[in-house]
């Protein structure tokens, strides 16, 4: 089924911003469903009263960058329904700039943004600085209507911070001219990759390497941090055993060096042109295959299994967080709340192919005919857990990719790397 160009465009931007963090669209230390409470300061923030949002009116304003395609639908939506009226403010397409300009608002206390569309990788960050709202009474309420995973992408400290609107997770994309099923293993796919034309992912020194290398590890039981947040705990055996096997898959053909220069685009390029067998990308990579003339060629999967393990994402995309300066705290709820709710989820997942939040949207009928791999999709997000929950997350995914990728070109020995990795870990957690 062709996808609409709309639907494209919006896929290939989720992409990318789940790449830098939201494709995108992740528990604190990467792992388990729900993380548990850090230790730290505690937040002295202000709670979201579920009943403020009943009957709330005025204005409030919607902070948000990126493709704009199904929110503004959205947003017309609930101005027609809701005695609330949103206006939307539209911030940069690049993600780091997004971030910046709302921190400038949020550190000032400005107004000027009631609500934000906040990557799932800041929610730490935000709430760390006493900058949002604490939804946890207001999420508590429907917290069944979510997938479990994308309310991790909200939590820190125990509390939720955000409203999950769109998440993501990745696929395993193979051509059944070349395999005739899905491997079961990471292994496998590595043994066949060497046999036939490769597996290409995510391996240029920048946030969708780690990405990548977090899906393995994630899948062989390790983590990044510790329960609390507090400490890093990268430096085991899981790792290097995962780093080892990357590097081992440059050296034996099963990836091709250049691999460490690609990004999502290089690698789905390098697919279509039927150059590899395998590829680890996004869902916006699907219908731009069939485009690409390889309707019938290829398939997905959720990804497969490390060794013994349980396969695993990591979780992409964004969360409604509602500024804790905010003139109109009911007004902001009850936008946050409807944004979240199943008549919204629809129509950005039909309008603007963003996966959805909520596990219904993905049994609706209109969601599956517009998105053929919709279980595929809620299987995919379903699995995946979210980046470490960390108030310094940047600089934890520098020190992984950068020495991930060091790893991969042989510039440093794994094992060395990730002793690297995990030095410069704890000096960025010894800053907050």
């Amino acid at each position: 089924m062709r996808f609409p160009t709309s639907v494209v465009a919006a896929l290939s931007a989720a992409a990318l911003f789940a790449a830098c963090g939201g494709d995108d669209e992740p528990t604190g230390g990467g792992g388990g469903s729900a993380p548990a409470a850090e230790e730290g300061p505690q937040i002295n923030a202000k709670v979201a009263d579920p009943a403020s949002a009943q009957n709330a009116r005025g204005e409030i304003t919607y902070c948000i960058g990126g493709s704009l395609d199904g929110h503004r639908q959205v947003i017309r939506d609930f101005n027609r329904e809701s005695d609330v009226t949103a206006r939307l403010i539209a911030l940069p397409e690049s993600a780091d700039e997004q971030r910046q300009q709302q921190i400038q608002r949020l550190r000032a206390k400005s107004t000027d943004c009631d609500v934000v569309a906040m990557d799932v990788i800041w929610t730490a960050e935000y709430a760390s600085q006493g900058w949002l709202l604490d939804l946890t009474q207001a999420i508590n309420q429907r917290r069944q209507e979510f997938i479990p995973s994308t309310l991790a992408s909200a939590t820190y400290q125990d509390k939720v911070w955000g409203a999950p609107v769109n998440s993501n997770a990745g696929f395993l994309y193979y051509r059944t001219d070349a395999v005739d099923q899905a491997p079961r293993t990471w292994q496998e796919v590595y043994e066949q990759a060497a046999q036939e034309d490769g597996v290409v992912y995510q391996g240029a020194r920048y946030e969708g390497l780690t990405v990548n290398f977090l899906e393995l590890l994630y899948s062989a039981g390790g983590r990044v941090l510790n329960e609390e947040g507090t400490e890093s705990t990268i430096d085991s055996q899981q790792a290097r055993d995962v780093l080892s096997f990357m590097r081992q898959g440059i050296e034996n053909g099963a990836s091709n060096r250049a691999v460490t220069t690609y990004m999502e685009e290089e690698a789905r390029r390098n697919f279509e042109s039927e150059r590899s067998t395998f590829m680890r990308n996004w869902p916006y990579a699907y219908d731009l295959a069939n485009e690409a003339g390889l309707r019938g060629k290829f398939e997905i999967a959720t990804f497969p299994a490390f060794g013994q393990g349980q396969g695993a994402g990591v979780l992409g995309g964004y969360n409604l967080a509602i500024n804790g300066a905010t003139d109109n705290p009911g007004g902001a709820l009850a936008f946050v709340q409807y944004y979240s709710g199943q008549d919204a989820q629809k129509t950005l997942m039909t309008e603007a192919a963003l996966p959805a939040t909520l596990t219904a949207t993905y049994e609706d009928p209109e969601v599956q005919e517009a998105i053929p791999f919709a279980e595929d999709l809620r299987e995919a997000i379903t699995q995946a857990q979210p980046r470490p929950v960390s108030p310094v997350y940047p600089q934890i995914s520098q020190a992984i990719y950068e020495n991930v990728h060091d790893a991969l070109t042989g510039k440093t020995p794994p094992d060395q790397a990730i002793t690297q990795m995990n030095e410069q870990i704890t000096q960025a957690l010894a800053t907050f």
